[in-house]
């Protein structure tokens, strides 16, 4: 699976993808194949979830900001997982439930594409200067 996947580069690539249909969700993990063989674990219960915990990439219908904004945001929601040897790729799947998170778990992947370096450095620069990003939702005013 991962061997025949193409490898995006920019925001306007994803973005292509993602209003396509094409790529509707995002995830950081070690790949594909290794997706394949388990679903997710809910880390704090140890329960087995349904299918594979993913990030949903298409903008809510409030977001009137570009898409590659929102895109920004989400591909650097996850950043974090690098650390722990994860790395991200696109797939499309059909959602079976939400997890602890409210994310979605889909079943029946699809590998899409990798997500290049030069993307997530992309999406880092991006995110900083044109969103204000890690703002707490709430605070003392």
């Amino acid at each position: 699976m991962a061997a025949e996947m193409r490898t995006v580069r920019t925001l306007a690539e994803l973005a292509e993808l993602t209003s396509s249909g094409e790529a509707p969700y995002l995830r950081y993990s070690p790949g594909p194949d290794s997706d394949a063989h388990h679903s997710s674990n809910d880390h704090e219960s140890g329960l087995t979830m349904p299918g594979v915990s993913v990030n949903p990439l298409a903008a809510p219908g409030w977001w009137t900001l570009p898409l590659e904004d929102w895109l920004a945001r989400r591909v650097c929601q996850y950043l974090r997982e690098l650390d722990e040897g994860a790395r991200p790729w696109l797939l499309s799947g059909r959602q079976v439930d939400f997890g602890p998170d409210n994310e979605p778990l889909v079943v029946d992947i699809r590998p899409v594409a990798w997500i290049a370096p030069e993307l997530l450095d992309e999406a880092r620069e991006r995110y900083q200067s044109r969103l204000n990003a890690g703002a707490a939702t709430h605070r003392d005013r």
